[in-house]
C-alpha cells in the first residue's frame, strides 16, 4: 500500500454491519401455517465476509451483538467460516436481531419476512463504541445501506467511514436500499446518494436505483454517482455493466485511497460503446477521467431461492479484486458466487473451487452465454465432473 503506507494491513476485508439469526421455514406457506423453523444465520455484510473467507481470503466481522445466546450462536457460526470475530462487541442491555422468512421468493407478493431488530444490539453502533483500529485495518472496508438505517448512531458512524481520513483502505459500499428501513422514507435515498458518492467501488442495482433516486439506465446512474472509480450497475437477467476508471480501485485493492474521497459533484456524460466494453469521460474535482464500461451478461441459473445473491455477488467481485484480475473476470467472479448461492435453500454456501472459477471466468463470450448452473454444481466441480453447456 503505497502513500500513508505505515499501516499494514491485517486483513484482506474488512465488513462492518449487524447480522442476525435467520429462522428459515420447514416447510413453503405462509408464516402463520409454517410449524417449525431450522436457524441460520443473515446479515449482508457478514455474509459477504463468510463468502470471502471461504474463498480463502483473510476477513474480518466488526458488529455487535446482545450477551445472549443468539449472539453465541452468531458470533461462532462466522467465526467457523474462518472469519475474524475477535472485533464483534457484546452488548449486555440489548438484544441480538432475529427474523423469520418464508421459503417463497422474495421477488413475489407472497414472501414474507418478520423481523425483531428494533432496538437491537447492532443498531447501538456508534462511533465512539467501535474498533476503528479493526476497521482499519483491511486492504478493503466493505459496507452497506441498511447499517446507515438502523438508527442515527449508526448512520454517524457510517459517515465519519466513508469521509477522506489519511490511510483509509479502499471503501466498498452496497447501497442495499431497504425502504422499510428508515423511519423517514424520504430520507434514505438522500442518505444512501450521500454515502455512495463517497466511495471507491459501489455496487447498486438498476432497480432500486430508479426506486430511490428516479433515475433510468446505466447511464443515469453514472451520472448521479461520478465519484467512485469502480460502480456496478446490477441488471438483473441482464448481467451487470461496470464503470471502471483508469488509475482508480479498477486496478486492485492495495492502493492508498486517502483524499480519493469527498469529491465535488461531477456530471457524468457519454454513452457505452459498441459491444461489452467502452469508454466515456466522467467529469470530476480532479477533470476528465477516462471510464471504461464493461457490460457482462448474467448466467443462467437453475435457482433453488433467491436469497443472499447481492452479497454472493459483490464477495466474488471483492475477492477477484483483491486478486488483481481483469474487469470484465471480476464481474464473472461476481456471477459463480451469486450462482453458488442461488442453487441452495439458505443465504451461504461454499464457493466453487478457485481453480473451477478461474477456468469458468476465462471461457469465450459464446461458451459463458451457453453455460447453466443448477444445484450441486460446486460439488460437482470439487470432483472435477463438468458444468453442463447447453
Amino acid at each position: 500500500m503505497s502513500g500513508s503506507a505505515a499501516r499494514t494491513a491485517t486483513a484482506d476485508v474488512v465488513c462492518l454491519g449487524e447480522s442476525m439469526v435467520t429462522f428459515l421455514p420447514s416447510q413453503p406457506g405462509r408464516l402463520a401455517d409454517v410449524p417449525s423453523f431450522g436457524r441460520g444465520i443473515g446479515g449482508a455484510e457478514s455474509n459477504v465476509a463468510c463468502a470471502l473467507a471461504a474463498a480463502g481470503h483473510r476477513t474480518k466481522w466488526v458488529g455487535r451483538v446482545g450477551a445472549d445466546g443468539f449472539g453465541d450462536h452468531l458470533v461462532d457460526a462466522i467465526a467457523a467460516y474462518g472469519v475474524d470475530t475477535s472485533a464483534v462487541r457484546r452488548d449486555p442491555d440489548r438484544p441480538t436481531g432475529i427474523y423469520f422468512r418464508t421459503a417463497t421468493d422474495r421477488a413475489t407478493d407472497t414472501h414474507e419476512v418478520a423481523y425483531y431488530r428494533a432496538g437491537s444490539a447492532a443498531s447501538a453502533m456508534s462511533p465512539h463504541n467501535v474498533p476503528y483500529e479493526d476497521l482499519l485495518s483491511g486492504r478493503v472496508l466493505h459496507l452497506s445501506g441498511i447499517t446507515a438505517a438502523l438508527s442515527a448512531d449508526c448512520l454517524a458512524l457510517l459517515h465519519d467511514l466513508t469521509a477522506p481520513r489519511d490511510g483509509r483502505p479502499l471503501v466498498s459500499f452496497d447501497v442495499n436500499h431497504r425502504p422499510g428501513l428508515w423511519r423517514d422514507g424520504h430520507a434514505g435515498p438522500r442518505v444512501l446518494l450521500d454515502l455512495a458518492r463517497r466511495c471507491d467501488l459501489v455496487f447498486v442495482g438498476e432497480d432500486e436505483a430508479e426506486e430511490a433516486w428516479g433515475v433510468h439506465g446505466t447511464e443515469e446512474i453514472r451520472a448521479a454517482l461520478p465519484e467512485p472509480d469502480v460502480l456496478v450497475v446490477k441488471r438483473g437477467a441482464d448481467g451487470v455493466t461496470v464503470f471502471s476508471r483508469t488509475g482508480g480501485a479498477a486496478h486492485g485493492a492495495g492502493h492508498d485511497t486517502a483524499g480519493a474521497t469527498g469529491r465535488d459533484t461531477g456530471v457524468a456524460a457519454g454513452h457505452d460503446a459498441a459491444g461489452a466494453t467502452g469508454h466515456r469521460a466522467t467529469e470530476g474535482a480532479a477533470g476528465a477521467a477516462e471510464d471504461t464500461v464493461t457490460t457482462v451478461p448474467s448466467l443462467r441459473v437453475d435457482v433453488v431461492a433467491a436469497v443472499g445473491a447481492g452479497d454472493a455477488f459483490a464477495a466474488g467481485f471483492l475477492s477477484a479484486t483483491l486478486r488483481d484480475l481483469p474487469v470484465r473476470d471480476r464481474a464473472r467472479h461476481g456471477h459463480l458466487m451469486a450462482a453458488a448461492v442461488l442453487t441452495v435453500p439458505g443465504d451461504l454456501t461454499g464457493p466453487p473451487p478457485r481453480a473451477h472459477a478461474d477456468r469458468l471466468a476465462a471461457l469465450d463470450d459464446d461458451a459463458w452465454g451457453t453455460l447453466r448452473l443448477g444445484p450441486g454444481w460446486t460439488l460437482a466441480a470439487g470432483a472435477n465432473e463438468e458444468v453442463r453447456v447447453t
